[in-house]
């Protein structure tokens, strides 16, 4: 694309372009003349920097054009733009993609997503009262949406790189895996070959969903070798110390 050759007439149209700018400003809020720029033919943008406290990086838009054979410039439109170094609000998000997980609260109630990608649709009922009934009460089912594979697969990988799986700091220390562990619950479903749940109140997972190879020093079959045996010596009885009692 050819540039836009220089207007004279209104690249030299400052002082109307300023005027402009000032009618629309606070008192002292336009500054200096920055540049001029060629839009198109018979069409520029003066621009003044803002001295406005609040408005640090800010520009004054002038926009200037003429007719065909017309010697003055008129302007077009006057507004306060951002420039490269503005002070800008951040973009705006969604309520909905603003939660991030641990915000929920008691009451809180999270927008519905009708294309989860991470759910696909349940069961439905086929009319045979013998599988409906098999579907509903044996295999958990009976539900309008269940997870989607992309849904089963992102809460392992969560869980996995999470505090119960193999790479926590208490995994790493312990001498022994979930897997061996009396207190391990495997789950049902395509994630039993992988997590279980932990049922030992005495460890810091218990309640928790824990990889096969997450561990903790409370292992069922685990134990610490005892304590040697300490001597205490004969005990000292001290026939200097008093004790006073106030006798009603």
């Amino acid at each position: 694309m050819s540039q836009v050759k220089t207007d004279p007439a209104l690249a030299g149209a400052v002082d109307l372009a300023r005027d402009a700018a000032v009618s629309i400003a606070e008192p002292g809020a336009v500054g200096e003349h920055l540049e001029v720029v060629m839009e198109a033919e018979r069409l520029a943008t003066h621009y003044f920097a803002c001295d406005h406290t609040a408005y640090r990086g800010w520009r004054w838009s002038v926009s200037v054009a003429r007719a065909p054979r017309q010697k003055h410039a008129t302007v077009c439109e006057t507004s306060l733009v951002p420039g490269a170094d503005a002070i800008l609000a951040p973009e705006w998000v969604p309520y909905a993609a603003r939660i991030a997980p641990g915000d929920l609260g008691a009451g809180d109630v999270l927008p519905y997503r009708e294309d989860d990608p991470l759910l696909q649709a349940g069961f439905e009922a086929t009319g045979d009262d013998e599988v409906d009934q098999l579907a509903i009460a044996e295999l958990g089912l009976g539900r309008k949406r269940v997870l989607s594979p992309e849904g089963r697969v992102a809460a392992a990988e969560r869980w996995y790189a999470g505090a119960h799986g193999p790479r926590s700091e208490v995994a790493e220390k312990a001498t022994d895996r979930c897997v061996t562990c009396g207190y391990y619950l495997p789950m049902a479903g395509a994630l039993r070959r992988s997590f279980g749940v932990c049922a030992n109140e005495w460890s810091p997972s218990d309640g928790a969903v824990v990889s096969l190879d997450h561990g903790c020093g409370a292992h069922s079959e685990i134990d610490v070798d005892p304590a040697p045996p300490v001597s205490v010596g004969e005990p000292i009885l001290d026939e200097f110390s008093v004790d006073l009692v106030t006798l009603d």
